[in-house]
């Protein structure tokens, strides 16, 4: 695996993504959500397509190392499908994809739906727990918010 300096950091609508880069993309989230994590759930929501969606995708070469999406939901960004590949887990990509995506979010309130072991993770980017865990396709997760920024 290369190092990060040849890491490319890659923030795009869809519209503006190469189709491969794209297909890459969403085979990545399948491999991870739907195939290792066993949680057979539909992907393809639609919400890949929204205008004020924003996708930020860890690039070596051509190859796809990590994404996620930074979603408009009006009063608020979301976070989600927030994956790496697993030949690149524990070298601080998910943490290039935070930084990237908390840039794209500035000062607005930025919500996630957190894994519960990844829970201290996202609490280093200001997000707190707001309610109970929940079951997500046979994941415990939690939600999490990070309040807005004030100037």
């Amino acid at each position: 695996m290369p190092s990060l300096r040849h890491v490319r950091v890659l923030t795009t609508t869809v519209d503006e993504l190469a189709p491969r880069t794209a297909y890459d993309v969403w085979r990545l989230r399948q491999q991870v959500f739907v195939v290792e994590q066993d949680c057979p759930y539909p992907d393809l929501d639609g919400r890949d397509l929204e205008e004020g969606t924003r996708h930020v995708v860890l690039l070596d070469d051509d190859t796809v190392l990590g994404t996620l999406r930074v979603l408009d939901d009006g009063d608020a960004a979301r976070i989600g499908r927030v994956v790496v590949a697993p030949a690149g887990r524990g070298r601080g990509l998910a943490a290039l994809l935070m930084d990237e995506a908390m840039a794209l979010c500035g000062g607005r309130e930025v919500r996630l739906d957190a894994q519960s072991g990844l829970a201290g993770f996202y609490a280093a980017y200001g997000f707190e727990v707001t309610g109970p865990a929940f079951d997500e396709d046979g994941i415990r997760h939690v939600p999490m918010v990070r309040a807005a920024v004030r100037p």
